[in-house]
């Protein structure tokens, strides 16, 4: 299983999972709250005939150490900036979905010289309107958040990643869910996953005005793959972020929810390739 020990500050001895395919340069897959490096694995499959792509598990989530103390997007944002250099990657692209899509531009914006090129899939990013549902509310609150939590099964996580996508791919959602289901379910994993989502509410909050400002700074190129049908992050985020972005742009997607790699996997795989080699202009 491959590993890197991140150093210094409060990444210190952060040990950050990955997977990896292909060779050439490099694009570092980022997954979103709740997921796990193995989830891109059709993505890696098929990028990694042109490069070498790397999907990471963050800090607290898959098989990566799961610290302490606030784990805000900034906190991961570094994380990302000490994978890179631990690898020792001069230059790479940054692909993000969900939540991972504000890591991606946040790392975009923490490395400007050393990123090329940005992709969003189904993107959640502080700073342009995003409002999360009851549910992930109510765990937001102490207390009640940890008894939801010690709620879950399996039934009800295949009942709500099935939720997301507009036509559920019944393969990938029984591997989405039972991946290492229960290490990903330990008290621990429970209180990982809670520790991150509230220190990531301020950033969506008290600091979005801060946040908007450093995402439209972002110079880069960046695509935004988004589902019109998605459930979790509306397809006017997407609008408002690309409207707001120097050098973007976008592909929207019919018969799409949450999860464009998993719902259109060829399609978003051969317009990410696209992208990446930079064969794609603006439309």
């Amino acid at each position: 299983m491959p590993e890197i020990r991140l150093t210094g500050g409060d990444l210190d001895g952060i040990d950050m999972h990955y997977v990896e395919a292909g060779r050439g340069p490099a694009t570092i897959l980022i997954h979103g709250l709740g997921g796990f490096a193995e989830a891109w694995r059709r993505t890696t499959a098929e990028l990694g005939r042109a490069g070498r792509v790397i999907a990471i598990d963050l800090p607290g989530f898959g098989a990566s150490s799961r610290p302490g103390g606030a784990r805000d997007l900034e906190f991961f944002a570094r994380a990302v900036r000490g994978f890179i250099d631990g690898l020792g990657l001069p230059r790479v692209h940054l692909v993000g979905h969900s939540l991972g899509g504000a890591v991606a531009m946040a790392g975009a914006a923490l490395l400007p010289e050393r990123v090329e090129r940005v992709a969003l899939l189904g993107a959640c990013v502080p700073g342009f309107g995003f409002r999360p549902s009851l549910l992930f509310r109510a765990l937001l609150l102490p207390g009640l958040g940890e008894i939801l939590a010690s709620c879950i099964t399996p039934r009800l996580c295949h009942a709500s990643v099935a939720r997301c996508q507009v036509r559920p791919d019944a393969e990938e959602v029984a591997f989405f869910v039972g991946y290492r289901y229960a290490e990903r379910t330990a008290p621990a994993a429970r209180a990982a996953y809670l520790g991150a989502i509230r220190a990531l509410r301020r950033d969506f909050t008290s600091g979005a005005s801060a946040w908007r400002r450093v995402i439209r700074g972002v110079r880069h190129p960046v695509l935004l793959v988004h589902g019109r049908g998605d459930p979790v992050v509306r397809v006017a985020h997407a609008e408002q972020l690309a409207a707001a972005l120097s050098n973007a742009e976008t592909c929207f997607l019919d018969d799409c929810g949450h999860f464009p790699q998993v719902e259109h996997p060829v399609v978003v795989a051969e317009r990410l390739a696209d992208f990446l080699s930079a064969r794609t202009g603006s439309r």
